[in-house]
């Protein structure tokens, strides 16, 4: 996803940017963006966060233990 930004700004009387005007797919790219980062910060805060951690097979096996269970 690399887009190179083509801004269009509108300026007042006196020649100041006042908005930015971007083409709808740099817009959906700048969103998308913004998501994986947000997503990369919450999973770096959930790391900080942990005290241990459980691999993925183990996790996986009691889980699915766990869904036998119930039903």
């Amino acid at each position: 996803m690399e887009t190179t930004l083509k801004p269009k700004y509108l300026v007042n009387d006196k020649g100041q940017k006042k908005a930015v005007v971007l083409d709808i797919k740099e817009y959906e790219d700048i969103m998308e963006l913004i998501e994986d980062l947000a997503d990369a910060n919450d999973l770096l805060k959930a790391e900080r966060k942990a005290v241990s951690f459980t691999a993925y097979d183990k996790f996986r096996k009691q889980w699915l233990k766990d869904l036998h269970i119930r039903s």
